[in-house]
């Protein structure tokens, strides 16, 4: 009702628009997807017409900015008396070769018969106020995101269509990210990363070919490598609840005698946490210096992240989630308080060297050569610890051996990651395609450092020293072919050559592994386009996957078996002015599925099992609508139902000990909610002044794969408030307010957990682990451009 009340109230006022159409000044060709807006107001791109439409408070005088990638960026002065008014833009190409061909060669293609969503430079920053970069992407379809300390900054977690953050292929400019062992991705290293982050594409499901670990549910593109022609300076401050700050300073030159670019970034970010104890301490950096001319570009980005955090991941059981929801078990085994340096600590740096170089108008290349440097550890104190387990002489006090002992140990991580990546673009309109590839090698040191004892002991005494090494290498080719004017063929064909060694475990030093895999992954599809607002698209792909570390000790009875998935997805899309929708289907049918089974190890890591037989099935709708100049409505829903067949889990007897299989024919996949949705009501009721109202439902999801009810995390609705207001000044370039409120009814939730089943007295009973998030929150922050 009060939607409606606000847009009856705006459709009584004038409604006063700008139109026109942006083209090249040279060609006259129209430009789609340019870049509209009014100075502190709001914003659009062009269609495929070239053609924008844009709605002003009232009559007046305005400044419109009009910028395209390549173009020099226009402003023009535009006095509006009528309720239309006209204005069309020519822009100039800057004769500079800026084209982002490391990234183009690997995300799908507006029209490309793949599913997907985008945020761009301003989506980001609406809602970037210090908290983990997972947390900006909630609002995307079939994605549910989850926080250790409970308040968005330091370890966080993402799923896409069920599938966690293991199974989604991240990658920076091209370049993979993922860790090679573990192939999840640990943003914690990245503080305030998407400070420097130009533009997101997700594609849910297999999607096109990529570099790096196997997308098995999701594919994240980031990139940061934008041509800023013009000088700026920006200062981004926050604060908010559980006494969160966050400092961001950006600077970047503009174009220096007409062919070099610096762009730099400095960011520190500090939280107490909602759960007790769980601080964080992150800071990072990012710079890009940049030569360009009219066929090259040459780009060196070095950036880097460091993390101090309280350690969170142990969660809290049922009782104390009732009595006691921020209470944190991390450092508790010292006696008195808890130990105040139960911390994780790690530091990652990235270098990042781009070739990119134009053959002629439809032929470009690039090559791209990386390295990540990363070394940290995680501390804990343990009590009545075997001497005997660390390899150490048992002490004889008084005559007697003392065979434990309390001690603050360290288990480290000390890695090198390398290699380079390339690509070759050809693009002729009528049948377009890329090649590529890339190389990578990781080595990897694994060992465990005892920094104290009751008894003395060596210094920094190690107990285990191992390694692991890793080489990932791939080619593909991917070709798009206009069968008719309406109807596109899409093929991707990839190889993928995985050599994995690893030389033991902490727990299990024996076990020594060489592995190799081989894997073929194609995919096809088609797109047919009804007209220029609106296509159909089918594809199907098949994709390939090597067990991650962990699997391996898990599976010390049975080698783990790498998996297969082939997703089939169909869709409709609709683009207008007005708004747009995206209405898709997926099937995903796994073979050998490694699956959470819900039981988790000592660093925070879920045990997994193969499973011949599984599949995901769902609908997905994601659209908006300008239901009146001032009130935008969107919103997402994704239907699924997630089924996994013959499993059998193992649990505990604690009546006679050892342990009784339970198969179950047919059950729920773990962290799978049937219903996802949002929902984002947006009101401008002046110019420059935005406030969103913005929802997230989430549908009860089993921590297990047994489909036990006891055994579930609670389906939960919250919502936030987000307010952003460009406040009209002349001191300096932009001035920026924000505000968010976030879970603005208190929502007691837990989006995370894990379970323990056991026998005991002759029934399976359940100890199940959660991680709260917090109630209602704030952020608020200041933002000034120079």
């Amino acid at each position: 009702m009060l939607l409606v009340l606000l847009c009856v109230s705006v459709f009584t006022q004038a409604q006063v628009v700008i139109t026109g159409v942006v083209t090249d000044k040279t060609s006259g060709k129209p430009l789609e997807g340019a870049s509209i807006s009014i100075y502190n107001g709001s914003s659009t791109h062009t269609d495929p017409k070239g053609q924008y439409r844009i709605t002003v408070p009232g009559h007046g005088s305005y400044t419109l900015q009009a910028s395209f990638l390549g173009f020099t960026t226009i402003q023009e002065s535009i006095k509006v008396q009528q309720k239309t008014t006209e204005l069309n833009i020519a822009l100039q190409e800057t004769g500079l070769f800026v084209k982002p061909v490391e990234i183009s060669s690997l995300r799908a293609g507006r029209n490309a018969p793949f599913t997907k969503s985008e945020l761009s430079k301003e989506d980001i920053t609406r809602q970037n106020l210090g908290q983990d970069l997972p947390l900006l992407l909630n609002q995307l379809p079939s994605v549910v995101t989850n926080s250790d300390a409970g308040a968005g900054v330091g370890y966080t977690g993402l799923r896409v269509r069920g599938s966690d953050i293991t199974r989604i292929n991240v990658t920076v400019n091209g370049i993979p990210v993922n860790d090679a062992e573990s192939q999840g991705t640990f943003f914690v290293n990245m503080p305030d990363f998407a400070s420097s982050v130009n533009s997101i594409q997700l594609q849910r499901g297999v999607g096109t070919s990529t570099n790096g670990a196997g997308a098995f549910g999701a594919s994240l593109n980031l990139s940061t490598n934008q041509f800023n022609d013009k000088a700026y300076a920006e200062i981004d401050n926050s604060y908010g609840s559980f006494d969160t700050w966050k400092h961001t300073v950006k600077a970047g030159s503009g174009l220096i005698n007409g062919h070099f670019t610096v762009d730099a970034r400095l960011s520190k970010i500090s939280s107490n946490g909602y759960v007790d104890r769980a601080a964080s301490d992150l800071r990072s950096f990012y710079t890009s210096a940049a030569y360009i001319s009219e066929k090259t570009a040459i780009r060196l980005n070095v950036f880097s992240g460091k993390e101090k955090t309280y350690q969170a991941w142990n969660g809290i059981s049922k009782e104390d989630l009732e009595t006691n929801r921020t209470y944190n078990s991390s450092g508790t085994e010292k006696p008195g308080t808890p130990y105040d340096n139960e911390t994780d600590n790690y530091q990652q740096d990235h270098y990042q060297l781009f070739f990119n170089h134009a053959i002629h108008n439809n032929l470009n290349f690039n090559v791209a050569l990386h390295y990540t440097r990363g070394r940290g550890y995680y501390e804990n104190y343990l009590a009545d610890q075997s001497y005997l387990t660390y390899g150490l002489p048992e002490p004889i006090i008084n005559g007697a051996p003392v065979t434990e002992t309390d001690l603050i140990r360290q288990l480290w991580l000390d890695n090198h990651f390398y290699g380079g990546i390339f690509s070759v673009n050809h693009n002729t309109g009528k049948f377009n395609w890329s090649a590529g590839g890339g190389w990578n090698r990781y080595d990897g040191k694994h060992y465990g450092k005892i920094i104290w004892a009751e008894q003395a002991i060596e210094k920094d005494y190690r107990w285990y020293n191992l390694n692991s090494f890793k080489t990932d290498l791939n080619f593909y080719w991917k070709g798009e072919y206009a069968i008719t004017e309406k109807l596109k063929a899409f093929a991707d064909m990839q190889y993928r050559h995985v050599v994995y060694e690893l030389n033991g475990f902490r727990k299990n030093p024996e076990i020594r592994q060489k592995e190799r895999y081989d894997f073929f992954n194609p995919k096809g599809g088609l797109t047919f386009q009804l007209n220029d607002k609106q296509h159909l698209y089918a594809s199907y792909a098949i994709g390939n996957k090597e067990p991650n570390r962990d699997d391996f000790e898990v599976g010390l009875l049975q080698a783990p078996k790498h998996e297969t998935l082939r997703n089939l997805e169909a869709g409709y899309v609709l683009r207008s002015q007005k708004g747009g929708i995206q209405a898709n289907v997926y099937y995903m049918n796994y073979r050998n599925q490694l699956v959470l089974t819900g039981q988790i190890n000592d660093v925070g890591a879920y045990a997994r099992t193969n499973i011949p037989k599984s599949y995901r099935l769902g609908l997905e709708l994601d659209g908006h609508y300008n239901l009146c100049p001032q009130l935008t409505l969107a919103g997402n829903i994704a239907l699924s139902r997630n089924r996994v067949f013959d499993y059998t889990e193992f649990l505990d007897d604690w009546d006679n000990g050892g342990q009784k299989p339970v198969t179950h024919k047919e059950s729920d996949i773990s962290f799978s909610p049937n219903l996802v949705a949002g929902y984002t009501a947006s009101f401008k009721p002046l110019a420059g002044l935005a406030v969103d109202w913005v929802g997230k439902y989430v549908s009860r999801q089993f921590l297990d794969n047994s489909s036990d009810k006891a055994r579930t995390l609670d389906a939960f609705l919250v919502n936030d408030i987000r307010i952003n207001y460009i406040v009209p000044q002349k001191l300096f370039r932009e001035l920026g307010l924000q505000l968010m409120l976030n879970n603005v009814f208190n929502e007691m939730y837990e989006p995370n957990g894990y379970t323990y089943g056991y026998l005991e007295g002759g029934t399976v009973k359940s100890s199940n682990t959660y991680f709260p998030m917090a109630g209602f929150n704030f952020m608020a922050g200041i933002r000034i451009g120079l």
